[in-house]
């Protein structure tokens, strides 16, 4: 089978490295998009075991589509019974990008009637009462050439489960794990989050420290699809139950909210890794939490777009600077910011800057890694 799984601009190379990882072969890489072969039970493995990808389809094929005539026939010849019943439901939606066909409601109106045609003809039917499986179909069409997918994910990756409530910012699940392994985690140093909010940098890293698998405790749209059977996904469960190991690190959270840092304990608690050490605190009187310890700092403070204004965002970014440079001086640093101008406020130019996204909002990963002097 082919699959595409989305990813978050700039997230593209962690989901190419758990293809890898997993053992099947990438056929392309695009601006948030990795597509890929492998065997039916990938939709299992890689929903459950993927940290960085927003979603994951099964692709029923591509084709040029310069017209509507194009796209409608490029549809209606593709396989759509082998996967949706005669009672089914499928919803349509897409994305059209540099392309001739623009309209994506008449995009929409032209890959339904096709997906009816099809299923009609196929299953010897008139009427297609949609009451059954949802099957949300999705296209993709880039340069003039239509893909045709199934989405196998339901939710989006990033909703792990352990989160149903947050702060009023909370950074995306799957790029707080994205900036966990960008800071290169080993077991001999510490991980601090001075700022964590509801949690999710710090619970993302300690899912990693453990090897839990991210989407272990949640359900997927394709578990109701009979070309997914339930062994293939029991199979994926208890392998990545079987992976899971005692923590290698010391993780710590802090945050000068009582609520946030309770908020924090709870959703650790629900991912199964209660072992993380959250306590109140403020970032002005930060120090690390073990005297003498090498650590790591990945944090995501406000950016002043949704919590807190610009310049008291600034003015906290100076705080962190300083404090950092003294406090820690030889510790590594990782700080996202969607402000331009972070480095000036922060008091020090980034050994390397990674440019990101956040939801919709544009940032740059801000990195201090070499030792000064």
């Amino acid at each position: 089978m082919i699959f595409t799984a989305t990813t978050l601009f700039g997230l593209e190379k962690f989901v190419g490295e758990d293809i890898d990882t997993f053992g099947y072969r990438r056929i392309e890489t695009i601006d948030g998009r990795v597509t890929f072969e492998a065997p039916p039970e990938a939709a299992a493995v890689c929903n459950i075991g993927f940290r960085c990808a927003e979603r994951l389809y099964v692709n029923l094929g591509d084709f040029d589509a310069p017209d509507f005539n194009s796209l409608f026939e490029g549809v209606r010849a593709l396989p759509w019974e082998s996967f949706i019943g005669s009672e089914d439901e499928f919803p349509v939606s897409g994305h059209s990008v540099k392309s001739r066909l623009f309209s994506i409601p008449d995009c929409q109106k032209i890959v339904k009637k096709a997906v009816v045609t099809r299923l009609q003809e196929a299953h010897g039917v008139k009427v297609l009462p949609e009451t059954g499986v949802r099957y949300r179909i999705e296209f993709f069409i880039l340069n003039d050439r239509a893909t045709l997918m199934i989405d196998t994910s339901g939710d989006g990756l990033h909703k792990r489960g352990y989160r149903p409530e947050a702060n009023a910012a909370p950074i995306r699940e799957t790029l707080a794990a994205a900036m966990v392994l960008l800071s290169r985690p080993r077991e001999d140093v510490i991980f601090v989050d001075p700022m964590c909010g509801s949690g999710t940098v710090a619970i993302e890293a300690a899912l990693i420290d453990c090897r839990i698998a991210p989407g272990l405790n949640r359900r997927f749209a394709a578990e109701s699809f009979p070309a997914f059977p339930k062994r293939m996904w029991d199979d994926a469960r208890a392998a990545a139950r079987a992976a899971v190991r005692p923590p290698q690190r010391r993780i710590y959270g802090r945050d000068i909210d009582p609520e946030a840092v309770a908020l924090s304990c709870a959703n650790a608690k629900r991912a199964g890794v209660g072992h993380i050490d959250f306590a109140v605190s403020d970032i002005a009187d930060f120090e690390s939490p073990v005297s003498g310890a090498r650590g790591t700092i990945v944090c995501n403070p406000p950016y002043g777009e949704r919590m807190l204004d610009r310049r008291r965002a600034e003015e906290l970014y100076s705080v962190m600077g300083r404090v950092f440079a003294q406090k820690v001086p030889g510790w590594q640093i990782y700080i996202i910011s969607s402000d331009p101008d972070f480095e000036r406020y922060y008091g020090a130019r980034a050994d390397k800057v990674r440019r990101m996204y956040n939801g919709m909002i544009k940032c740059g990963l801000y990195q201090y890694f070499r030792k000064k002097g």
